[in-house]
């Protein structure tokens, strides 16, 4: 064999191998030429193809075996399939890295909870379908895992049961792992809100309600745990619930909780509610006693039980309400013992006439009331000496009483200087002798004596004189202080009436014989008037008996003479009437005006120191007064009207206002007496009426008081109507339109005998009227006068029990020529500048007129008119009370008792502003010092008002020239009286 054949098969060993996987073969490379180059080709191709294999398979074992990805082959710089081959081999291996590399990222990223990864490399056959699958994974694992957190979120954090989770298009263990998610969700919500609707209805006061819902383990001993508490609350809310509304609405104290197999807090609470009823029982029952015992009168318990805080205050409060409801009740029984007595012994006086009943009736109720045992009623006289105290009345005086009537003058004795004092004498101790007290077993000494004066307005009216053997009681010894002032209220009353009584009684008889007078002349002018109407006759038949007929003139001259005697006569009496009346007011007026102002001032109470009794008993004194006034008034008018003095102011009226001023008048009258009062006109009525209107409210109101009088029960109208022509009285046709003032009433009625002799003066239906009604009798009178003054004329219609009708027709318009003559002089004036009569009784607008103009402008400040004031008045009545009403006011009183002090007082006070004058005064009068006033140095235009009784106008108009600056009469009103003195007092400071 030669050497290439030798070559040939060494080469074919070795590709033998080569085939065979053996990369060990080598072919020798020591031969030459074309077998050594072979052998060096064939050992470099197996070299390489050796080291490709050895770099694969290093990195398939890195890559597969061994897990570590990013291996590479390196071979040394190849060609062709060699290089092909380590190319495809380490692309295989990249794709491989990166591949796996991002399934493990996204696998990582899953396990460490973030599904937000996904595999994006890429990739093909089954590598692409995993990456698919795993990608699918992860999102359905993103979506379980959102869902789950979301129903974890829902029913753990924010407390939403109720949530499932909702995952699509899962299956297998995904599906279950859902299903038990929302299986625990679904569970823990229905125990969650069973415990929560339990707990609730713990919360609302519920305790019927327990948990019902399947548990186990831990959410069972919590179930259990919630249904035993809200047991033992039931059990214990009960027991407390029974015992709160046994003691709170029951009121069946002493109930205590019973709470069986409780401990702890549970315990401790039942005992403390119990121990809270118990004190509560105690308390309120302790309390309940002392109330109890409060109801039933009895005042002596109070509550001693042991209560601390507002109980305790409680209980302080209701002992103090005792100890005070104590005190009080005593002082009550006193006051209503003072107050029934002193009512009832009013009472009794007031039915008395004389002062000896009543000392009588004072002597039989008083010394027994206050517990003495004599006593005696001393009433002051004026005798030789002065004013006497005479007993006229006596209570238990001993047998050895001296016999007659005993008098004591002031000063003398303890009953005598009692009343010159003016002031309360109480002697205790007496001496053994001093005074004795018998009885038909025996006797004793009395041990305290008491004197009390009777004054009124500081004049001595009597004195009352008791003895005791005991000492007199405070509540005995106010009940005589206040009965003495009542005392002698009453007999200042009956006094006072005794004096006007007489005065009626005189003016009556002056009356009747002016009236006599007036008859005769009358009858004695129809006869000269019948004489003359025969000889004038005769002498125009029988010429012959010329000397007759000269005898008959003659005769007929003697006749003219005597009845211009007559005549005189007759001025002179009714001059005398005039004279009489009018001094008869100023008596009258003057001490009217202290008694009003200090009743008034009483009754105002301003100090608020008087009882509602003491304010009543001077309502009741301002109220005669005024009533006193009110007679004293209708005597004047009356008087007037007779001497055909009365003056009538005609203007248009408007009838509206004249209804209206009825209606406001009488309406609380009305009220009063429980009736129904209707004021009506009928349509355009009055719509052209010229008549005084101050006389038709006067006319009206006469006629609306009687009716109101004198009826009980039922109604009074004032109805306004143009009148019929028909029912025209005759006197009044075809005198134009006539209006009918209809007072309308369902009264006692009148009588039809009776009828006009109502119109008389001091008449009334009958003396059983006058006793049961009261009243002069003058109004009806006075009214029918006015209204025949104003052109009119009343009528009445009138039936027993049924009531009666005054119609007061009137005309719309009267003539100039019809109107009465005004008077010259001697007529009562008023107004509110001039004073005189009320408003009531005396309207004249002309005065008014006058005396607004006299008023100077008011002063706009309201303290403009405070000063030194001046009274001179020589009635001390008058100046104490004038002076009380101007200290009231914040003025500075001067007082002088006649016209020379009080010019030597203004002398002497420069700092006077204003002076208030009487005008009848001793010496010098109230004209004079007027004058004197005025010519004083300084003194011109200082204010003088003139307050005074006299209430003529010629009185006025003198005083208005001796340089009065202002006139008031009495008795003078507080308010106008202030108001005319701020006035004054303003202009004199501008």
């Amino acid at each position: 064999m030669d050497e290439t054949d030798r070559t040939l098969e060494q080469l074919l060993a070795g590709l033998t191998a080569v085939r065979d996987g053996n990369l060990d073969t080598r072919l020798p490379e020591d031969a030459g030429g074309l077998p050594g180059k072979i052998a060096a080709v064939y050992n470099g191709m197996v070299a390489q193809l050796s080291l490709v294999t050895t770099e694969v398979t290093r990195v398939a074992e890195e890559v597969g075996g061994q897990g570590l990805l990013g291996g590479q082959a390196r071979v040394p710089p190849v060609g062709g399939v060699w290089r092909q081959l380590t190319a495809g081999v380490n692309s295989m291996a990249d794709n491989l890295t990166s591949q796996v590399r991002n399934i493990s990222q996204v696998a990582t990223a899953v396990a460490r909870g973030d599904l937000t990864q996904k595999i994006r490399v890429d990739a093909r056959g089954e590598i692409l379908e995993l990456k698919e699958t795993i990608n699918t994974m992860v999102e359905r694992l993103s979506s379980f895992a959102e869902e789950v957190t979301r129903v974890a979120r829902e029913v753990g954090t924010e407390g939403n049961l109720g949530g499932q989770a909702t995952v699509h298009g899962v299956s297998g263990t995904w599906k279950d792992l859902t299903d038990n998610v929302n299986s625990m969700a679904n569970n823990l919500t229905n125990q969650v809100r069973n415990i929560a609707q339990v707990t609730t209805a713990v919360a609302q006061g519920d305790l019927t309600r327990k948990i019902d819902v399947d548990a186990r383990g831990e959410i069972l001993e919590l179930k259990t745990t919630i249904n035993t508490m809200v047991d033992q609350l039931g059990s214990f809310a009960a027991e407390v619930t029974r015992v709160a509304r046994e003691v709170g609405s029951e009121g069946r104290l002493g109930g205590q909780a019973e709470v069986a197999d409780v401990s702890g807090t549970w315990k401790r609470l039942t005992e403390n509610v119990n121990e809270l009823a118990g004190n509560l029982t105690r308390q309120v029952r302790a309390i309940a006693e002392v109330t109890g015992a409060v109801a039933r009168g009895d005042l002596t318990r109070t509550i001693a039980v042991d209560a601390p805080g507002e109980v305790g205050a409680l209980r302080d409060n209701i002992n103090a309400m005792v100890e005070s409801l104590r005190a009080t009740t005593r002082a009550n029984e006193e006051k209503d013992w003072l107050k029934t007595n002193l009512a009832r012994i009013s009472s009794g006086i007031q039915g008395r006439r004389s002062p000896a009943e009543v000392a009588e009736l004072v002597m039989r109720e008083v010394p027994p009331l206050v517990r003495a045992q004599c006593g005696s009623f001393f009433l002051a006289q004026e005798g030789p000496e002065g004013t006497e105290l005479s007993a006229i009345a006596s209570y238990g005086l001993p047998d050895g009483a001296p016999p007659g009537v005993r008098r004591v003058r002031m000063g003398q004795s303890l009953v005598g200087q009692a009343a010159a004092d003016g002031r309360m004498l109480l002697v205790e101790d007496l001496p053994p002798g001093y005074a004795r007290i018998s009885s038909g077993t025996g006797s004793a000494d009395a041990s305290v004596l008491i004197v009390l004066p009777i004054v009124v307005e500081g004049q001595v009216l009597g004195a009352l004189e008791l003895a005791s053997v005991h000492a007199f009681a405070p509540v005995h010894r106010d009940f005589l202080e206040q009965f003495t002032e009542l005392l002698g209220a009453n007999v200042a009353a009956q006094i006072a009436n005794a004096r006007t009584d007489e005065l009626l009684e005189r003016s009556q008889q002056l009356t009747s014989e002016l009236s006599a007078r007036q008859q005769e002349i009358q009858a004695r002018q129809r006869e000269l008037q019948d004489s003359n109407a025969e000889l004038k006759e005769k002498a125009a038949l029988l010429a012959d008996r010329n000397r007759d007929i000269e005898r008959k003139n003659l005769q007929i001259e003697q006749a003219r003479q005597e009845l211009e005697e007559r005549a005189q006569q007759l001025a002179r009496a009714s001059l005398y009437k005039s004279e009489f009346l009018a001094n008869m007011s100023h008596e009258l007026r003057t001490p009217l005006n202290s008694l009003l102002i200090l009743a008034q001032l009483l009754a105002q109470n301003a100090d608020g120191n008087l009882t509602e009794k003491q304010v009543d008993y001077a309502t009741v004194i301002h109220s005669a007064g005024s009533d006193l006034l009110q007679l004293i008034n209708d005597i004047l008018d009356l008087s007037k009207v007779e001497a055909g003095r009365m003056d009538v102011h005609r203007e248009p009226v408007s009838l509206q206002r004249v209804l209206d001023y009825a209606e406001a008048t009488f309406r609380p009258v009305a009220d009063e007496r429980k009736l129904d009062f209707t004021v009506s006109a009928a349509p355009r009525a009055g719509a052209g009426l010229v008549t005084d209107e101050g006389r038709l409210r006067q006319v009206l109101r006469n006629l609306l008081g009687n009716a109101l009088k004198f009826t009980e029960r039922g109604e009074v109208s004032l109805r306004v109507e143009q009148a019929a022509q028909s029912e025209v009285p005759l006197p009044l046709r075809g005198a134009g339109p006539v209006l009918a003032f209809r007072v309308a009433d369902t009264g006692i009625g009148i009588p039809a005998d009776r009828v006009e002799s109502v119109f008389g003066a001091f008449q009334q239906g009958d003396r059983g009227t006058a006793r049961a009604y009261g009243g002069t009798g003058l109004g009806l009178s006075i009214s029918r006068e006015v209204a025949r003054l104003l052109g009119g004329t009343i009528t009445l219609q009138s039936s027993v029990g049924v009531g009666s009708t005054f119609t007061l027709y009137l005309p719309e318009a009267v003539a100039r020529a019809e109107q009465p003559a005004r008077p010259a002089a001697g007529d009562a004036v008023g107004g509110t500048a001039v004073g005189g009569a009320p408003p009531e009784t005396t309207e004249a607008p002309e005065t008014a007129e006058t005396a607004e103009a006299a008023l100077p402008p008011a002063a706009d400040a309201p303290g403009a008119g405070a000063g030194t004031v001046l009274v001179v008045d020589d009635d001390s009545r008058n100046v104490y009370a004038l002076t009380e009403i101007l200290k009231t006011a914040g003025h500075e009183v001067l007082t002088a008792d006649n016209g020379a002090a009080g010019i030597n007082l203004l002398a002497s006070h420069p700092e006077v502003d204003l002076v208030i004058m009487d005008l009848m005064m001793a010496g010098m009068d109230g004209y004079a010092a007027t004058r004197a006033i005025r010519a004083m140095p300084g003194r011109g235009s200082l204010p003088v008002v003139v307050v005074t009784a006299k209430a003529m106008p010629d009185d006025q108009s003198e005083a208005m020239a001796a340089g009065a600056s202002h006139y008031l009469t009495k008795p003078v009103d507080p308010d106008e009286l202030l108001a005319t003195i701020r006035t004054w007092l303003g202009t004199s400071d501008t």
